[in-house]
């Protein structure tokens, strides 16, 4: 029982040494630990406490530093700004001095000027003294002899002058009236076109004379409604197998010709029917005036055009100039531009369509008010084409062309219009043509008679000899050519021929 309890005791002092031995080695580790802590603390500490001096000092070098920069930079600036401020007042000084010295100049200038005035004035005087002294010994004024030198100089000279005149116009016409007479053949030759003239008028054929009746209808009803839907006028007579449809819209009479021929072949004619056709018409040439205006550019070569010009294009088959047809007629000019442009050594595309589209503005100039050329610039603007397309439609009849492609539709245009069979006038418009042109040519002194031959291509006027002498005759045939170009239109050319002719008759008996 002792030894237990010593035993226990032992082992009790065991623990308590051990517990206290622990302690105290755990409290000394813990110290120790703490103490290595705190020297890596201070360690840091220092560290950081020398950077951040370090880092003090640098940005304390670098502030030095950029405000020693900045001084001297802003040294540098003043010398920069005393310099060109005291160049500038150099400069105002010397402008200062400048001005001056024009002031000067300017003032002794205007003396010189004054000077040179009152001596003029002086002159002047002079001059009217002696002008006076001068008329008083001659006994007339100065018009008076400045009108009698011209004269004496004019019957001197005259000869002289007019034989100059003559030699210069001949040479220089002979050159150019080669070269455009070489031109001109040359296109027409390789351009030959059919003509065709139209009149204002339709034929229709029937099959039998029955058909006049049921055309014309109970009192006249069908022929009327005809007339009220299309505008054209119905000519029934005693032409067998055939009735005449009058307009002077061709357009309108193709519709007409259409409706009709349509009838003929339905049998049923009355008015609902008429209408029923006269639509239907319409319908078909629309669809023809679209087909006609696409076949021409295709054959011209024209491509990318809004298809609405197309069918203005088309218009122009139903429209006639003097019985030819413009659609025709503007082809050939399309074709002769081309072909003049590409001797001349221009576009022949644009001089092609400057040439085409000249005469656009007839198709619908039934319709709209003004003259073709001006509507047809209008057109070809609205469209966006190029601008000598648009000057070539609006010039082509004017004596000033816009540029050399509205010069070279001019005259395309002429030899399209004056080749022979190509137009077709009535008998009263060749008479009053001609007429007219006699009338022109006989308005000047010393004419004798006047004569308009070769179907108005030609007037042969004679002159009194003892009015008119040879080189007066000359002058005048310049005259007269140039008047028929200001007050008359006609095609082509005319040849104006003054003849002076002086006989002297005696018999020997």
């Amino acid at each position: 029982m002792n030894n237990a309890l010593l035993l226990v005791a032992i082992i009790l002092a065991t623990a308590g040494i051990a517990g206290a031995v622990g302690y105290q080695l755990r409290k000394k580790i813990a110290r120790s630990i703490a103490n290595s802590l705190e020297a890596k603390a201070e360690q840091v500490m220092t560290e950081a406490k020398n950077k951040h001096q370090s880092i003090i000092l640098e940005a304390k070098e670098k502030a030095v530093q950029f405000l020693d920069d900045a001084k001297k930079e802003e040294h540098r600036l003043r010398q920069e700004v005393i310099a060109e401020k005291q160049r500038l007042e150099k400069r105002e000084n010397m402008f200062d001095q400048k001005l001056l010295e024009f002031q000067n100049n300017q003032t002794k200038l205007q003396e010189k000027i004054d000077q040179v005035s009152q001596v003029k004035l002086e002159i002047e005087k002079i001059r009217e003294q002696q002008l006076n002294t001068l008329q008083q010994v001659a006994g007339m004024t100065k018009a008076e002899a400045t009108e009698l030198i011209m004269k004496k100089v004019e019957e001197t000279s005259k000869t002289d002058l007019m034989v100059r005149v003559m030699k210069l116009e001949k040479e220089s016409s002979e050159v150019f009236d080669d070269k455009a007479r070489n031109l001109v053949v040359d296109a027409i030759q390789r351009c030959a076109s059919s003509h065709a003239a139209e009149n204002t008028s339709s034929m229709v054929n029937i099959p039998s004379e029955e058909m006049k009746g049921r055309i014309i209808g109970k009192e006249g009803r069908n022929i009327k409604t005809i007339e009220k839907l299309t505008g054209c006028e119905i000519v029934i007579d005693d032409t067998p197998d055939s009735i005449v449809i009058s307009g002077f819209s061709t357009i309108r009479r193709q519709i007409a010709k259409l409706a009709i021929e349509k009838l003929i072949l339905d049998g049923r004619i009355q008015p609902a029917r008429i209408e029923e056709f006269v639509e239907k018409a319409k319908q078909d040439l629309s669809l023809d005036i679209k087909k006609a205006g696409e076949e021409a550019l295709y054959k011209m070569g024209i491509t990318g055009i809004d298809p609405k010009l197309v069918n203005i294009v088309g218009r122009l088959k139903y429209r006639t100039s003097y019985g030819q047809s413009v659609m025709n007629h503007s082809m050939e000019v399309g074709f002769l531009s081309g072909l003049i442009a590409s001797e001349l050594g221009l576009n022949a595309s644009l001089a092609k369509k400057c040439g085409f589209f000249h005469d656009i503005g007839k198709a619908v100039d039934h319709e709209t008010q003004g003259s073709h050329p001006e509507i047809g610039h209008m057109i070809l603007k609205k469209f966006n084409m190029e601008e000598d397309i648009c000057q070539a439609a609006l010039t082509h009849h004017n004596d000033k062309t816009f540029n050399i492609y509205s010069a070279v539709a001019k005259a395309a245009d002429a030899i399209s219009a004056s080749r022979i069979g190509a137009r077709r006038d009535s008998y009263e418009q060749y008479i009053t043509r001609l007429q007219d042109l006699e009338k022109t040519a006989g308005g000047f002194p010393g004419i004798d008679k006047v004569y308009a031959i070769q179907a108005g291509r030609e007037v042969r006027v004679f002159v009194k000899p003892n009015e008119i002498d040879d080189y007066s005759a000359f002058q005048l045939a310049k005259d007269i050519a140039h008047k028929i170009e200001q007050e008359l239109k006609y095609p082509g050319e005319i040849r104006v021929s003054v003849i002076r002719e002086t006989r002297v008759v005696e018999y020997a008996k």
